[in-house]
């Protein structure tokens, strides 16, 4: 990785791009630390240092700006949601599923267009959420009624700013913008978690052990991740001899690369979004934070981690919705087709229906390990703690699905960086 990030700083328009996309992420870490005025930052600090609850999960998302109540508290988390919602609604509304699949470039701007006006909604739906929620929390906000709208306005506006600049990223930088926020968000939490590591060790709270068994996982889990993104399952595909006028073409032998992990991260964020929802209603109905209150003790049956059974259900729709995520990204009814018309066919396996049945069965199994993978990586973040002794407050970058979306979106960058570093020495040795 850092042989391509330096070979590439030697290409004036490359490094010209590194240095933009570094410039946006000091723009938006200077942004994580502009206050929104009237909160109580002590009580805050009270809330998380107990968990945080919903607000935790918001906070990875946001670069620490939740802890702060910071204008870029809830990041990019409501486009996340919104592309979520309007993959789900193309497939179930056809003038949508015909605009994506027919409408070309502008079919996807039109999409792209909607997935914004979504964000802005749903951007207004969390911030007034996340404010009442908030002010119900004893001694935490300090707000009028003009406030309640000046925050709202200030979080909604905030996550538009934010999907903006990842736009800007993506077009005059290297990578998705987007996900290089996300990779910011969480990448500027590590000074952080050092930090607060080491003070945990200088005051007596760990002990070296326990830092030593957090380095073990975290590099582990790293390793682990790294693997399964990587790892393919290879069907051997043949191509028939074929004749086209005169010139007779040779058969040639290939395969189909099945990927492990076809998903991503997007089950574990389909997930967390299903789990949440009934704490996220619930917070509108009592004091969240207050342990005696009816609202507290039935939040904790919905929060993985705390409750067991919570955990067995978060961790079966992380499964499910890998399947299902699968499904929308790869179909073998569509392979099967385009290696018939290509003249290809899977040695053992008559071509059309049979081979269509053989790659969905090889699908599913690949699949199931993914799946696997992904439950045991979502679930890590509630428990690493217990297995290291290490504080979740104290060091959250262990938890899996940040290490997910940290190693996808590296290695994703670094491919695109090499692509461009090939073509430019394609382009200077044909000159």
């Amino acid at each position: 990785m850092l042989e391509t990030f330096v070979s590439a700083l030697r290409y004036p328009d490359l490094r010209k791009r590194i240095l933009f996309v570094l410039g946006m992420f000091a723009l938006y870490v200077a942004g994580l630390h502009i206050p929104i005025p009237g909160v109580n930052r002590q009580a805050l600090e009270e809330l998380f240092a107990r968990g945080g609850g919903l607000f935790s999960l918001v906070d990875l998302f946001s670069g620490g700006a939740m802890r702060k109540f910071t204008i870029f508290a809830m990041g990019i988390y409501p486009y996340i949601n919104a592309s979520i919602i309007m993959q789900l609604l193309t497939m179930a509304i056809p003038s949508l599923e015909e605009l994506a699949k027919e409408g070309g470039e502008e079919g996807r701007k039109k999409i792209g267009q909607y997935t914004r006006y979504l964000t802005v909604l749903l951007s207004l739906m969390q911030a007034t959420g996340m404010c009442i929620a908030l002010g119900r929390a004893q001694n935490i906000l300090h707000f009028t009624t003009f406030d309640y709208f000046r925050a709202v306005i200030a979080l909604t506006a905030s996550t538009c700013f934010l999907l903006w600049l990842g736009e800007l990223i993506t077009e005059k930088g290297i990578g998705n913008g987007v996900s290089l926020i996300i990779l910011c968000n969480i990448m500027v939490r590590m000074p952080y978690d050092i930090y607060n590591t080491i003070q945990a060790l200088r005051a007596g709270t760990i002990t070296f052990f326990n830092v030593l068994l957090l380095a073990i996982l975290f590099l582990g889990v790293v390793a682990a991740v790294v693997a399964v993104q990587n790892a393919q399952r290879k069907i051997p595909v043949q191509y028939a001899r074929k004749v086209v006028g005169i010139r007779a073409y040779a058969g040639s032998q290939t395969y189909l690369p099945l990927r492990l992990n076809n998903a991503g991260v997007i089950p574990i964020i389909f997930a967390i979004a299903i789990i949440t929802f009934p704490s996220t209603i619930l917070q509108f109905f009592g004091n969240p934070t207050q342990q005696n209150s009816w609202v507290y003790k039935l939040l904790y049956y919905f929060s993985p981690g705390m409750s067991v059974v919570a955990s067995i259900i978060y961790a079966i729709l992380v499964m499910l919705f890998t399947y299902f995520y699968t499904a929308v990204v790869f179909n073998p009814s569509d392979i099967a087709d385009n290696l018939k018309k290509a003249g290809g066919f899977i040695p053992g396996v008559r071509p059309g229906q049979p081979t269509k049945e053989y790659i969905d069965r090889v699908l599913s199994r690949v699949t199931f390990v993914g799946a696997l993978f992904l439950a045991a990586i979502a679930l890590l973040q509630y428990y690493y703690s217990n297995i290291t002794g290490v504080p979740a407050r104290v060091f959250t970058v262990v938890g899996g699905t940040s290490i997910l979306i940290l190693v996808g979106v590296a290695v994703e960058t670094v491919q695109q960086l090499e692509a461009q570093i090939a073509m430019r020495r394609y382009e200077g040795f044909i000159k």
